[in-house]
């Protein structure tokens, strides 16, 4: 069957600024790196980069994202959620960084301060996955949560800072003895369901990235090509 290509827009969209969907299952995305050296120009940032690539392969119905550059900075942190739920529309916000130990990652409780629900699976499954390649991935705090308004509902979501762990976290696990077959499913798995069911578009990914999950009743019809 043939493929539909669908063109993805990258912008910058400036706060009150509700973003237009040019196709109705278009779903909007937030990506939010969270480093204060990187957000004053010390480094160069590289997991909303590695977060835009990771999509450009995964996702196979339309898209569009919102990026932001920020310090670690708790109020800054929620702030910056509430206007990507809020103002622009995003249905679905990654951030990546400040999920760890020390006193200046502060993203969970950023995150959680905004929350309506919090989804607990998403980070438990995030750190069994890291497990199986560092120890260490005991110390990663990310959450997950829902975050909701009077008619719009999005799916928070904290990711690890490494754009190596990014990627191991949103496929899962692959078991290279049996042909690359999906041994632990990464949580991006999860996320077109969870979309479907807070009244977002309908999200469909590349299988062979990562393969959405759905009951067979959610399933729709194959897109026309």
């Amino acid at each position: 069957m043939p493929t539909t290509l669908w063109k993805t827009t990258m912008t910058t969209a400036t706060p009150d600024t509700k973003l237009k969907r040019n196709h109705p299952d278009e779903i909007v995305i937030g990506l939010v790196s969270v480093s204060d050296r990187a957000s004053t120009g010390v480094y160069e940032d590289k997991g909303i980069p590695a977060l835009q690539e990771w999509l450009g392969a995964a996702l196979s119905s339309p898209w569009q994202v919102v990026t932001r550059l920020i310090q670690d900075d708790a109020p800054t942190i929620s702030a910056t959620l509430t206007e990507l739920v809020d103002e622009v529309g995003c249905d679905l916000v990654l951030t990546t960084g400040g999920t760890g130990p020390s006193r200046r990652d502060v993203t969970p409780e950023a995150t959680l301060a905004v929350a309506t629900k919090e989804m607990p699976g998403f980070g438990e499954q995030m750190r069994q996955i890291s497990l199986n390649f560092v120890p260490t991935a005991i110390l990663s705090r990310q959450v997950a949560v829902i975050r909701e308004t009077a008619d719009h509902a999005a799916l928070i979501i904290n990711l690890p800072g490494q754009p190596k762990s990014i990627k191991e976290t949103l496929e899962g696990l692959r078991d290279a003895e049996a042909g690359g077959a999906v041994k632990v499913p990464g949580i991006f798995a999860a996320v077109p369901y969870c979309i479907d069911l807070i009244g977002g578009p309908y999200v469909e990914t590349n299988a062979e990235v990562v393969k959405a999950f759905r009951p067979k009743s959610a399933v729709r019809a194959p897109r026309p090509a």
